[in-house]
């Protein structure tokens, strides 16, 4: 009981979190429908406002503990995972676009999607949290891993191919799980001639979870470089998850406009990848402001990719059309 009493504010943001996620699929969204771009911004900035008001005026108030420089750490791990999840919005547009899924259909998948990445993360959060307390070392490894990954991102190319057939996870699926190839509406089950069949929507929904899976080896590791603190990482997770279904929405038809922020991204990756190798010089050195100086660079370097891109475009737009009459 004392153990219960003690983690409250994970029993509350837990609760919190299942009421958000049955309010927006039993009654927002409970029949299928086409999200338009208005309606996502509005869901897009409501998330991050209450990201933001939890960070700044909800945990330093109700959460016992909290210190001043929690904040910035939390917008930090949240700004590190809204950022690599740009690229994971780009494949599951691929994706949708690989299966033909209707417009009116994707938040439903993108919502078990979510749910599912919420659930895996903790997971990985809670194990990653128990692993590092007792193996600290583990820390220099996932900072070798992140620099890899920096690099390996920065010179990946352009177009990643979405490919089911070569996805191990549907694989599976198609041998053991009856298939329909034709859709039925939104559901993930149907049935034809009194036998129980999935739809090609059950392959897309796995595909989206590999996918998270994928993109949660760089991402997990990367906010372990900001803090070790499991209720910091699991809460800033959860807001930029939260916000990745109506950002998808935002983003899913004008990622060409942001062809710099892989690059941007990368860096971010190896900067946090260094800071991990080097935290006791850097900690010696900056002490407490260590943290400020962490976020002001991941997100002056996001920031930066973003406008730059967007200049970018606006000039090549420009070339093309010629001078203005």
């Amino acid at each position: 009981m004392l153990a219960l009493v003690t983690h409250w504010h994970w029993i509350a943001f837990t609760a919190f979190v299942l009421v958000a996620l049955a309010v927006d699929l039993g009654v927002l969204h409970k029949s299928g429908r086409r999200v338009v771009l208005r309606e996502a911004l509005a869901w897009t900035a409501l998330w991050a406002l209450a990201a933001f008001a939890f960070a700044f005026e909800i945990a330093p108030r109700f959460i016992g503990g909290w210190k001043p420089g929690d904040t910035a750490t939390f917008v930090t791990g949240y700004l590190v995972e809204l950022s690599l999840s740009m690229d994971n919005v780009f494949v599951i547009a691929l994706i949708f676009r690989y299966f033909a899924v209707p417009q009116e259909w994707q938040h439903r998948v993108l919502f078990w999607g979510i749910l599912g990445a919420l659930i895996m993360r903790g997971v990985l959060i809670t194990t990653g949290a128990v692993l590092i307390h007792q193996f600290h070392w583990l820390l220099y490894a996932m900072g070798v891993f992140l620099v890899y990954s920096g690099v390996k991102m920065m010179r990946a190319g352009e177009d990643p191919a979405v490919d089911p057939e070569d996805n191990p996870a549907v694989q599976l699926v198609r041998k053991f799980c009856p298939m329909t190839d034709q859709f039925a509406g939104e559901r993930f089950v149907t049935f034809l001639g009194g036998r129980r069949l999935f739809t090609p929507l059950t392959l897309v929904l796995v595909m989206v979870e590999t996918t998270d899976v994928v993109f949660a080896m760089d991402s997990i590791p990367a906010i372990f470089g900001v803090t070790s603190d499991a209720f910091l990482i699991f809460t800033s997770n959860v807001f930029a998850l939260l916000g990745l279904r109506s950002l998808y929405f935002v983003l899913a038809s004008a990622l060409g406009y942001f062809r710099l922020l892989k690059y941007g991204l990368s860096l971010v990756l190896v900067l946090i990848g260094l800071k991990m190798l080097a935290a006791p010089w850097l900690k010696a050195w900056l002490g407490e402001s260590l943290t400020n100086v962490s976020l002001a660079l991941v997100a002056g370097i996001i920031f930066t990719s973003v406008v730059a891109s967007l200049i970018i475009g606006w000039i090549e737009r420009r070339r093309e059309g010629g001078p203005s009459r």
